[in-house]
């Protein structure tokens, strides 16, 4: 909420004001998506997963972005604001709700790379990989040497192709899938 009252947002976040880039996976993730109302199927939630508890928060208008993190020894801190409760995970619950933003999230004015318009991209653009013959969506192909690549096939991918499975292969498998159960 801090972040979206910054650039004077309101939920839900859309394509025309806003974009939130999260830098981890798991339930921060859902923390942000109930409290702004962004989300990936709208596209205007990314996950950049670096493992940090992190969100950036775009003006989509102004293009500028503000990056808020956890402050440095805030778990400790949150003891002070929740002294009453013992269990850890519940003080550190209650004091973050009990402590103001300022001591709460370091925020950051940043500069997105790339540019609010290459992450935009443009919905529906569609191209064909030149190495793999999949289809592109989104303008996230590159070009290498007169070619155009998937980001797989440009060699930035999260994974290496194997070799093709004959269709017949899904057909087989199908055959073989256990049935389905019935309740007794």
């Amino acid at each position: 909420m801090a972040g979206m009252a910054t650039f004077r947002l309101s939920p839900p976040v859309t394509k025309p004001t806003g974009l939130v880039i999260v830098e981890t996976d798991g339930c921060f993730v859902d923390g942000i998506e109930v409290s702004t109302g962004a989300s990936i199927g709208h596209r205007t939630l990314r996950v950049v997963d670096m493992g940090k508890i992190a969100a950036t928060f775009v003006d989509v208008q102004t293009g500028k972005a503000l990056r808020l993190t956890p402050r440095p020894g805030i778990r400790t801190l949150a003891f002070k604001y929740a002294a009453q409760t013992e269990e850890r995970y519940l003080a550190q619950l209650h004091g973050y709700q009990l402590m103001p933003d300022n001591e709460l999230l370091e925020q950051r004015e940043i500069h997105l790379q790339p540019s609010l318009k290459e992450l935009l991209s443009t919905p529906d653009a569609r191209v064909t990989c030149d190495r793999c013959g999949e289809e592109i969506i989104n303008q996230r192909e590159l070009a290498h040497e007169g070619k155009v690549l998937c980001i797989t096939c440009a060699g930035a991918g999260y994974y290496v192709a194997g070799e093709a499975l004959p269709a017949k292969s899904f057909e087989a498998a199908k055959e073989t899938e256990a049935p389905p159960r019935r309740e007794q």
